[in-house]
C-alpha cells in the first residue's frame, strides 16, 4: 500500500493494519522528511488519545493529515508506532 499527498509518495508498505476502513502504515516506513509535528489531539473510546502530524510536501501543507496513537488502549495494541492518513491523502495499492 502507498499513501500519496500532492504527488509524492509519504508512505509505502506491504504491512499495513486495516481499522475501521483506514490503513495504518508503520511508523519506519513513512517518510518522516514530510511529516511536522501538531499540537493536535482527539480522543477515540477504544484507541485512546491520537496525536497528529501535518504534512508539508513541496511547499504545500496539509494541517493534521495524519495520525497516530503513541499509547493506545489494550483494545488498539496493535496499532502502536502506526500512522494513519486522511484530508485527501490517497491510499493505494
Amino acid at each position: 500500500m502507498k499513501a500519496i499527498w500532492n504527488d509524492q509518495v509519504i508512505a509505502e508498505s506491504d504491512n499495513t493494519i486495516v481499522v475501521e476502513n483506514n490503513h495504518y502504515f508503520p511508523a519506519e516506513s513513512v517518510n518522516k522528511s514530510f511529516l511536522q509535528d501538531s499540537s493536535t489531539h482527539t480522543t477515540c473510546p477504544w484507541k485512546g488519545l491520537a496525536s497528529y502530524y501535518t504534512l508539508n510536501v513541496n511547499g504545500r501543507e496539509n494541517k493534521d493529515a495524519a495520525w497516530y496513537y503513541p499509547e493506545p488502549k489494550e483494545a488498539a495494541a496493535n496499532i502502536k508506532n502506526y500512522v494513519a492518513f486522511w484530508k485527501g491523502v490517497k491510499v493505494t495499492e
